[in-house]
Protein backbone atom coordinates (compact mmCIF):
# COMPACT_ATOMS: atom_id res chain seq x y z
CA UNK A 1 0.00 0.00 0.00
CA UNK A 2 1.76 3.36 -1.25
CA UNK A 3 2.36 5.81 1.51
CA UNK A 4 -0.87 8.70 1.28
CA UNK A 5 0.31 12.04 0.00
CA UNK A 6 2.06 14.96 1.90
CA UNK A 7 -0.64 17.60 2.44
CA UNK A 8 -0.86 20.88 4.25
CA UNK A 9 -3.15 22.32 6.24
CA UNK A 10 -3.40 26.10 6.27
CA UNK A 11 -5.75 27.92 8.93
CA UNK A 12 -5.92 31.55 9.30
CA UNK A 13 -8.26 33.46 11.20
CA UNK A 14 -8.51 37.26 11.80
CA UNK A 15 -11.08 40.57 10.91
CA UNK A 16 -12.83 39.60 7.64
CA UNK A 17 -12.38 41.65 4.86
CA UNK A 18 -12.51 41.80 0.65
CA UNK A 19 -9.04 40.51 -0.94
CA UNK A 20 -7.94 38.23 1.90
CA UNK A 21 -8.97 35.06 0.32
CA UNK A 22 -7.33 35.79 -2.92
CA UNK A 23 -4.30 37.22 -0.96
CA UNK A 24 -3.60 33.87 0.52
CA UNK A 25 -4.59 31.92 -2.60
CA UNK A 26 -1.99 33.87 -4.69
CA UNK A 27 0.69 33.04 -2.07
CA UNK A 28 -0.34 29.43 -2.87
CA UNK A 29 -0.54 29.94 -6.69
CA UNK A 30 3.60 30.31 -7.19
CA UNK A 31 4.11 26.94 -5.82
CA UNK A 32 1.87 25.04 -7.89
CA UNK A 33 0.12 23.12 -5.11
CA UNK A 34 -3.39 21.49 -5.39
CA UNK A 35 -6.70 22.58 -3.73
CA UNK A 36 -8.12 19.16 -2.25
CA UNK A 37 -10.85 21.05 0.54
CA UNK A 38 -11.63 24.76 1.54
CA UNK A 39 -13.98 25.65 4.53
CA UNK A 40 -14.57 29.38 5.40
CA UNK A 41 -17.46 30.77 7.94
CA UNK A 42 -17.28 34.48 9.24
CA UNK A 43 -18.83 34.58 12.66
CA UNK A 44 -19.08 38.20 13.95
CA UNK A 45 -17.00 39.82 11.24
CA UNK A 46 -14.25 36.93 12.34
CA UNK A 47 -13.00 35.28 9.65
CA UNK A 48 -11.92 31.09 9.70
CA UNK A 49 -10.53 30.18 6.37
CA UNK A 50 -8.76 26.80 6.04
CA UNK A 51 -7.36 25.71 2.94
CA UNK A 52 -6.17 21.85 2.77
CA UNK A 53 -3.50 21.56 -0.24
CA UNK A 54 -0.55 19.14 -1.70
CA UNK A 55 2.69 19.70 -0.02
CA UNK A 56 5.40 21.13 -2.38
CA UNK A 57 8.84 19.40 -2.05
CA UNK A 58 9.88 22.78 -0.44
CA UNK A 59 7.33 22.98 2.14
CA UNK A 60 8.44 25.57 4.56
CA UNK A 61 9.47 27.85 1.87
CA UNK A 62 5.62 27.93 1.05
CA UNK A 63 4.93 28.09 5.07
CA UNK A 64 7.19 31.35 5.19
CA UNK A 65 5.27 32.79 2.60
CA UNK A 66 1.86 31.96 3.75
CA UNK A 67 2.99 33.26 6.71
CA UNK A 68 4.06 36.53 5.85
CA UNK A 69 1.42 36.92 3.80
CA UNK A 70 -0.85 36.84 6.59
CA UNK A 71 1.07 39.15 8.33
CA UNK A 72 0.98 41.91 6.07
CA UNK A 73 -3.26 40.91 6.22
CA UNK A 74 -2.92 41.63 10.48
CA UNK A 75 -4.19 38.43 10.47
CA UNK A 76 -3.00 34.91 12.30
CA UNK A 77 -2.12 31.78 10.63
CA UNK A 78 -1.21 28.27 11.24
CA UNK A 79 0.50 25.89 8.64
CA UNK A 80 0.67 21.99 9.60
CA UNK A 81 2.07 19.19 7.25
CA UNK A 82 0.36 15.88 7.46
CA UNK A 83 -0.23 13.22 5.07
CA UNK A 84 -3.70 12.71 2.92
CA UNK A 85 -7.45 14.39 2.52
CA UNK A 86 -10.35 14.42 5.07
CA UNK A 87 -11.59 11.26 5.71
CA UNK A 88 -14.75 10.37 4.30
CA UNK A 89 -17.42 10.42 6.25
CA UNK A 90 -18.74 7.24 8.39
CA UNK A 91 -21.89 5.38 8.14
CA UNK A 92 -25.36 6.41 7.71
CA UNK A 93 -25.53 10.93 7.09
CA UNK A 94 -28.19 12.75 8.87
CA UNK A 95 -29.36 16.49 8.93
CA UNK A 96 -30.14 17.64 12.55
CA UNK A 97 -32.19 21.39 13.12
CA UNK A 98 -32.35 22.93 16.32
CA UNK A 99 -34.73 25.45 16.53
CA UNK A 100 -34.85 27.70 19.77
CA UNK A 101 -36.15 30.95 21.36
CA UNK A 102 -33.73 31.58 22.66
CA UNK A 103 -31.15 28.48 21.97
CA UNK A 104 -29.08 28.10 24.84
CA UNK A 105 -25.71 26.74 25.07
CA UNK A 106 -26.73 24.34 27.86
CA UNK A 107 -29.00 23.28 25.40
CA UNK A 108 -26.52 22.79 22.46
CA UNK A 109 -23.81 20.93 24.97
CA UNK A 110 -26.90 18.19 26.09
CA UNK A 111 -27.40 17.73 22.30
CA UNK A 112 -24.09 17.74 21.05
CA UNK A 113 -23.37 14.87 24.22
CA UNK A 114 -26.23 13.19 23.17
CA UNK A 115 -24.62 12.92 19.32
CA UNK A 116 -21.93 11.68 21.50
CA UNK A 117 -22.84 9.02 22.93
CA UNK A 118 -24.58 7.58 19.75
CA UNK A 119 -21.12 7.14 18.35
CA UNK A 120 -21.98 9.62 15.65
CA UNK A 121 -19.80 13.03 14.72
CA UNK A 122 -20.79 16.18 13.78
CA UNK A 123 -18.81 17.54 10.68
CA UNK A 124 -20.26 20.67 9.68
CA UNK A 125 -22.52 23.44 11.70
CA UNK A 126 -24.30 25.63 10.40
CA UNK A 127 -26.75 28.45 11.15
CA UNK A 128 -29.83 28.88 9.44
CA UNK A 129 -31.73 31.83 11.02
CA UNK A 130 -30.94 34.28 13.83
CA UNK A 131 -34.53 35.53 13.89
CA UNK A 132 -37.14 35.34 15.20
CA UNK A 133 -35.95 32.15 16.09
CA UNK A 134 -32.43 30.86 16.49
CA UNK A 135 -32.11 27.64 13.82
CA UNK A 136 -28.56 25.62 13.36
CA UNK A 137 -28.07 22.56 11.28
CA UNK A 138 -25.56 19.65 12.46
CA UNK A 139 -24.79 17.82 9.40
CA UNK A 140 -24.20 14.21 11.36
CA UNK A 141 -22.43 10.89 10.29
CA UNK A 142 -21.88 8.05 11.61
CA UNK A 143 -25.25 6.65 13.60
CA UNK A 144 -28.70 6.17 11.29
CA UNK A 145 -31.22 8.88 11.60
CA UNK A 146 -33.49 6.12 13.38
CA UNK A 147 -31.45 5.59 16.28
CA UNK A 148 -30.46 9.61 16.38
CA UNK A 149 -34.30 10.73 16.34
CA UNK A 150 -35.31 9.02 19.56
CA UNK A 151 -32.15 9.45 21.43
CA UNK A 152 -32.06 13.10 20.54
CA UNK A 153 -36.40 13.94 20.82
CA UNK A 154 -36.29 12.89 24.63
CA UNK A 155 -33.49 15.15 24.96
CA UNK A 156 -35.12 18.64 23.10
CA UNK A 157 -37.74 17.60 25.42
CA UNK A 158 -35.67 17.80 28.17
CA UNK A 159 -34.35 21.43 26.73
CA UNK A 160 -37.41 22.99 25.85
CA UNK A 161 -36.03 23.16 22.17
CA UNK A 162 -37.33 22.09 18.59
CA UNK A 163 -35.18 19.10 16.67
CA UNK A 164 -35.62 17.08 13.36
CA UNK A 165 -33.82 14.65 12.46
CA UNK A 166 -33.65 13.49 8.41
CA UNK A 167 -31.65 10.87 6.92
CA UNK A 168 -29.48 12.90 4.30
CA UNK A 169 -30.88 11.80 0.84
CA UNK A 170 -31.71 13.15 -2.34
CA UNK A 171 -35.06 13.57 -1.37
CA UNK A 172 -34.19 16.73 0.36
CA UNK A 173 -33.18 18.57 -2.42
CA UNK A 174 -35.59 17.22 -4.93
CA UNK A 175 -39.54 18.38 -5.12
CA UNK A 176 -41.58 17.54 -2.55
CA UNK A 177 -45.17 17.76 -1.58
CA UNK A 178 -46.29 19.24 1.95
CA UNK A 179 -49.68 17.95 3.24
CA UNK A 180 -51.13 20.66 5.64
CA UNK A 181 -54.12 20.32 8.11
CA UNK A 182 -55.79 23.57 8.20
CA UNK A 183 -57.44 24.25 11.55
CA UNK A 184 -54.73 25.67 14.42
CA UNK A 185 -51.92 24.88 11.46
CA UNK A 186 -52.10 26.40 8.17
CA UNK A 187 -54.83 28.82 9.97
CA UNK A 188 -55.37 30.43 13.78
CA UNK A 189 -58.13 28.49 15.33
CA UNK A 190 -60.79 25.88 14.75
CA UNK A 191 -63.64 27.19 12.05
CA UNK A 192 -66.17 24.99 13.35
CA UNK A 193 -66.37 27.09 16.31
CA UNK A 194 -66.21 30.12 14.12
CA UNK A 195 -69.58 29.08 12.68
CA UNK A 196 -70.82 27.54 16.27
CA UNK A 197 -70.57 31.46 17.46
CA UNK A 198 -73.62 32.44 14.72
CA UNK A 199 -75.80 29.53 16.20
CA UNK A 200 -74.66 30.52 20.16
CA UNK A 201 -72.96 27.10 20.21
CA UNK A 202 -69.46 28.21 20.31
CA UNK A 203 -68.69 26.78 23.89
CA UNK A 204 -70.54 23.93 23.29
CA UNK A 205 -68.26 22.91 19.49
CA UNK A 206 -65.22 24.00 21.63
CA UNK A 207 -65.46 21.50 24.04
CA UNK A 208 -66.12 18.68 21.48
CA UNK A 209 -63.30 19.66 19.23
CA UNK A 210 -61.14 20.09 22.22
CA UNK A 211 -61.79 16.34 23.01
CA UNK A 212 -61.81 15.19 19.63
CA UNK A 213 -58.27 16.67 19.23
CA UNK A 214 -56.72 14.85 22.24
CA UNK A 215 -58.23 11.75 20.78
CA UNK A 216 -60.74 10.92 23.34
CA UNK A 217 -63.55 10.98 21.06
CA UNK A 218 -64.50 8.93 17.48
CA UNK A 219 -63.62 11.93 15.56
CA UNK A 220 -66.49 11.11 12.44
CA UNK A 221 -69.07 11.57 15.27
CA UNK A 222 -67.80 14.09 16.85
CA UNK A 223 -68.11 15.61 13.97
CA UNK A 224 -71.72 14.92 13.00
CA UNK A 225 -72.42 15.78 16.91
CA UNK A 226 -71.09 19.31 15.95
CA UNK A 227 -72.61 19.68 13.01
CA UNK A 228 -75.56 19.01 14.02
CA UNK A 229 -75.33 22.10 16.42
CA UNK A 230 -75.11 24.04 13.06
CA UNK A 231 -78.34 23.41 11.63
CA UNK A 232 -80.21 26.95 10.33
CA UNK A 233 -77.35 29.25 10.12
CA UNK A 234 -77.47 31.25 7.16
CA UNK A 235 -74.95 30.46 4.11
CA UNK A 236 -74.06 34.13 4.34
CA UNK A 237 -72.25 32.97 7.94
CA UNK A 238 -69.30 30.57 5.18
CA UNK A 239 -68.30 34.31 3.90
CA UNK A 240 -68.08 35.71 7.61
CA UNK A 241 -65.76 33.14 8.93
CA UNK A 242 -63.83 33.27 5.98
CA UNK A 243 -62.93 36.81 5.98
CA UNK A 244 -62.27 36.79 9.51
CA UNK A 245 -59.81 33.47 8.97
CA UNK A 246 -55.98 34.69 10.47
CA UNK A 247 -53.40 32.08 9.14
CA UNK A 248 -50.33 30.92 11.10
CA UNK A 249 -47.69 33.29 11.19
CA UNK A 250 -45.58 32.60 8.32
CA UNK A 251 -47.97 30.68 6.28
CA UNK A 252 -47.36 33.10 3.46
CA UNK A 253 -44.12 32.90 3.13
CA UNK A 254 -43.67 29.05 3.34
CA UNK A 255 -45.74 28.54 1.02
CA UNK A 256 -44.88 31.36 -1.69
CA UNK A 257 -40.86 30.14 -0.92
CA UNK A 258 -41.26 26.76 -1.86
CA UNK A 259 -43.34 27.12 -4.84
CA UNK A 260 -40.36 28.88 -5.90
CA UNK A 261 -38.67 25.49 -5.28
CA UNK A 262 -41.27 23.41 -7.31
CA UNK A 263 -42.67 21.85 -4.32
CA UNK A 264 -45.98 21.03 -3.82
CA UNK A 265 -48.55 21.57 -1.55
CA UNK A 266 -51.97 19.72 -0.24
CA UNK A 267 -54.20 20.65 2.91
CA UNK A 268 -56.15 17.93 4.06
CA UNK A 269 -58.81 19.00 6.78
CA UNK A 270 -61.77 18.05 8.69
CA UNK A 271 -63.29 21.48 8.32
CA UNK A 272 -65.65 21.82 5.26
CA UNK A 273 -64.82 23.14 1.40
CA UNK A 274 -66.67 26.02 1.70
CA UNK A 275 -63.71 27.33 3.79
CA UNK A 276 -60.80 24.96 2.22
CA UNK A 277 -61.09 25.55 -1.15
CA UNK A 278 -61.04 29.15 -0.85
CA UNK A 279 -58.06 29.28 1.20
CA UNK A 280 -56.18 26.99 -1.32
CA UNK A 281 -57.19 29.29 -4.18
CA UNK A 282 -55.85 32.28 -2.47
CA UNK A 283 -52.76 30.78 -1.39
CA UNK A 284 -51.82 28.78 -4.64
CA UNK A 285 -52.44 25.44 -2.93
CA UNK A 286 -52.60 22.67 -5.70
CA UNK A 287 -54.81 20.35 -3.82
CA UNK A 288 -57.60 20.45 -1.41
CA UNK A 289 -59.57 17.50 1.00
CA UNK A 290 -62.54 18.60 3.47
CA UNK A 291 -65.75 17.44 3.92
CA UNK A 292 -69.42 19.59 2.54
CA UNK A 293 -71.34 21.04 4.70
CA UNK A 294 -75.08 20.95 2.86
CA UNK A 295 -76.60 23.80 2.62
CA UNK A 296 -80.43 24.07 1.45
CA UNK A 297 -82.50 27.27 0.78
CA UNK A 298 -78.98 29.24 1.93
CA UNK A 299 -79.22 27.86 5.21
CA UNK A 300 -76.63 24.93 6.93
CA UNK A 301 -78.78 22.26 7.46
CA UNK A 302 -76.51 20.28 9.96
CA UNK A 303 -75.29 17.92 7.49
CA UNK A 304 -72.48 16.57 5.71
CA UNK A 305 -72.50 15.34 2.50
CA UNK A 306 -70.83 12.42 1.56
CA UNK A 307 -68.15 10.60 3.61
CA UNK A 308 -66.44 12.53 6.20
CA UNK A 309 -62.54 12.82 5.79
CA UNK A 310 -61.27 11.91 9.11
CA UNK A 311 -57.97 10.38 10.38
CA UNK A 312 -57.91 7.50 8.01
CA UNK A 313 -59.31 10.06 5.15
CA UNK A 314 -56.17 12.43 5.49
CA UNK A 315 -54.10 9.61 5.20
CA UNK A 316 -55.68 7.96 1.93
CA UNK A 317 -55.89 11.36 0.45
CA UNK A 318 -52.14 12.21 1.27
CA UNK A 319 -51.13 9.03 -0.61
CA UNK A 320 -53.60 10.30 -3.49
CA UNK A 321 -52.31 13.30 -4.03
CA UNK A 322 -48.56 11.75 -3.69
CA UNK A 323 -49.39 9.83 -6.70
CA UNK A 324 -51.01 12.72 -8.71
CA UNK A 325 -47.36 14.51 -7.91
CA UNK A 326 -45.35 11.27 -8.60
CA UNK A 327 -43.18 11.68 -5.73
CA UNK A 328 -42.47 8.52 -2.96
CA UNK A 329 -43.65 8.57 0.33
CA UNK A 330 -40.50 9.70 1.53
CA UNK A 331 -40.31 12.81 -0.12
CA UNK A 332 -43.95 13.89 1.16
CA UNK A 333 -43.80 16.18 4.43
CA UNK A 334 -46.88 16.16 6.74
CA UNK A 335 -47.66 18.93 8.99
CA UNK A 336 -50.39 18.75 11.80
CA UNK A 337 -51.91 19.08 15.34
CA UNK A 338 -54.56 16.98 15.91
CA UNK A 339 -54.93 13.26 16.86
CA UNK A 340 -56.95 13.00 13.69
CA UNK A 341 -53.85 14.03 11.76
CA UNK A 342 -51.64 11.02 13.12
CA UNK A 343 -52.23 8.49 10.49
CA UNK A 344 -50.89 11.06 7.55
CA UNK A 345 -47.87 11.89 9.88
CA UNK A 346 -47.17 8.56 10.37
CA UNK A 347 -47.45 7.83 6.41
CA UNK A 348 -45.31 10.75 5.24
CA UNK A 349 -41.73 10.72 5.15
CA UNK A 350 -41.47 13.30 7.87
CA UNK A 351 -44.23 13.71 9.80
CA UNK A 352 -44.23 17.49 11.86
CA UNK A 353 -46.48 17.61 14.82
CA UNK A 354 -46.91 21.28 14.87
CA UNK A 355 -47.75 23.09 18.18
CA UNK A 356 -49.83 20.08 18.38
CA UNK A 357 -51.21 17.90 21.43
CA UNK A 358 -49.18 15.99 23.89
CA UNK A 359 -50.02 12.65 21.89
CA UNK A 360 -49.25 14.07 18.67
CA UNK A 361 -46.05 15.67 19.47
CA UNK A 362 -44.95 12.28 21.30
CA UNK A 363 -46.39 10.30 18.36
CA UNK A 364 -44.44 12.17 15.45
CA UNK A 365 -40.95 12.26 14.03
CA UNK A 366 -40.68 15.64 14.87
CA UNK A 367 -42.06 18.78 16.40
CA UNK A 368 -41.86 22.54 16.05
CA UNK A 369 -43.61 24.54 19.18
CA UNK A 370 -42.54 28.32 18.30
CA UNK A 371 -45.13 30.03 16.77
CA UNK A 372 -44.12 30.43 13.13
CA UNK A 373 -45.31 28.01 10.69
CA UNK A 374 -42.09 29.58 8.44
CA UNK A 375 -39.53 27.68 10.78
CA UNK A 376 -40.51 24.29 8.76
CA UNK A 377 -37.93 25.89 6.09
CA UNK A 378 -35.36 25.48 8.13
CA UNK A 379 -36.08 22.05 8.31
CA UNK A 380 -35.76 21.66 4.71
CA UNK A 381 -32.11 23.09 4.49
CA UNK A 382 -33.16 27.22 3.58
CA UNK A 383 -32.06 29.89 5.51
CA UNK A 384 -33.20 32.99 6.75
CA UNK A 385 -31.25 34.81 4.75
CA UNK A 386 -31.96 33.08 1.17
CA UNK A 387 -35.88 33.43 1.86
CA UNK A 388 -35.16 37.49 1.95
CA UNK A 389 -33.39 37.47 -1.06
CA UNK A 390 -35.76 35.73 -2.86
CA UNK A 391 -38.04 38.09 -1.49
CA UNK A 392 -36.40 40.77 -2.29
CA UNK A 393 -35.70 40.01 -5.76
CA UNK A 394 -39.67 40.05 -6.24
CA UNK A 395 -40.07 43.81 -4.14
CA UNK A 396 -41.22 41.96 -1.22
CA UNK A 397 -39.28 43.20 2.47
CA UNK A 398 -39.11 42.41 5.67
CA UNK A 399 -38.30 44.24 9.04
CA UNK A 400 -34.07 44.28 9.75
CA UNK A 401 -32.98 41.90 12.38
CA UNK A 402 -31.66 43.41 15.50
CA UNK A 403 -28.01 43.76 15.79
CA UNK A 404 -26.42 42.19 18.86
CA UNK A 405 -22.82 42.10 18.58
Amino acid sequence: MEDEPKTLLVTLTGKDRPGVTSAIFAALSGAGVEVLDIEQIVLRRRLVLGILVTAPRDWKKLRDLIERTATDLDMSVEVDRGAGDNRSRRGERSHITIIGSPLKASAMAAIAGRIADSGANIDKIERMARYPVTAIELHVSGAPADTLRPLLSVEAVKQGIDLAVQRDSLHRRGIRLIVMDVDSTLIQGEVIEMLAAHAGQEAEVARVTEAAMRGELDFEASLRERVALLEGVPESALDEVYDSIVLAPGARTMVRTLRRLGYRFAIVSGGFTQITDRLAADLGIHFARANELEVVDGRLTGRIVGDVVDRAGKAAALREFAGEVGVPLDAVIAIGDGANDLDMLNAAGLGIAYNAKPMVRDAADTAVNVPYLDAILYLLGISREQIEEADAEVGITTPAPPLTG
